[in-house]
């Protein structure tokens, strides 16, 4: 096995650490099935994807940082497809920053019963009832009697940065 490399401790006193060995182990003994973390939901590919990200996620939950990476890089192809095409999750469009968050998380609290990806779409799905969907606007649109455009409109506050329209 690689030399791992020690980050710092943890709270719950689990050592965090970088091993591309552990990773890679994984990696390379489903690499021709990666795809599925990328393709649309059917029995196969659900139960492939879910032998790869639990073995990500258990090696994650040892402290391996790389490992963490891995699996939110590839739980990540999945939901956005889970985004566009799934009524359930759709709320999420808009809210990536929150989705990682959210990813973390389930990194963090999965304790191997039944399918990660399972657990993780019950999560965002019932998290996601209390958001509200974000409306874009573009910045071109006119606005009122036309004469101005939504950008016309937007300012800076100066002590707080937030950006007002």
């Amino acid at each position: 096995m690689g030399q791992r490399q020690w980050i710092t401790s943890r709270r719950n006193g689990t050592k965090l650490y970088r091993s591309k060995t552990e990773v890679k182990i994984i990696l390379r003994k489903y690499e021709e099935k990666l795809y599925t973390f990328l393709t649309p939901d059917d029995k196969d590919n659900n139960s492939i994807r879910d032998i790869i990200s639990i073995a990500l996620v258990r090696i994650a939950q040892k402290g391996n940082v790389t490992a963490k990476q891995e699996i939110i890089k590839l739980v990540g192809f999945t939901v956005d497809e889970w985004i566009e095409h799934c009524p359930k999750i759709a709320r999420w469009k808009g809210y990536e920053y929150l989705i990682q968050k959210r990813i973390e998380g389930c990194v963090r609290c999965y304790r191997y019963s039944g399918s990660f990806m399972g657990y993780l779409f019950k999560t965002l799905e019932y998290a996601g009832k209390g958001l509200r969907p974000i409306t874009e606007y573009s910045l071109d649109e006119h606005l009122y009697s036309g004469q101005k455009k939504r950008i016309d409109e937007i300012a800076q506050n100066p002590e707080t940065e937030e950006i007002l329209i």
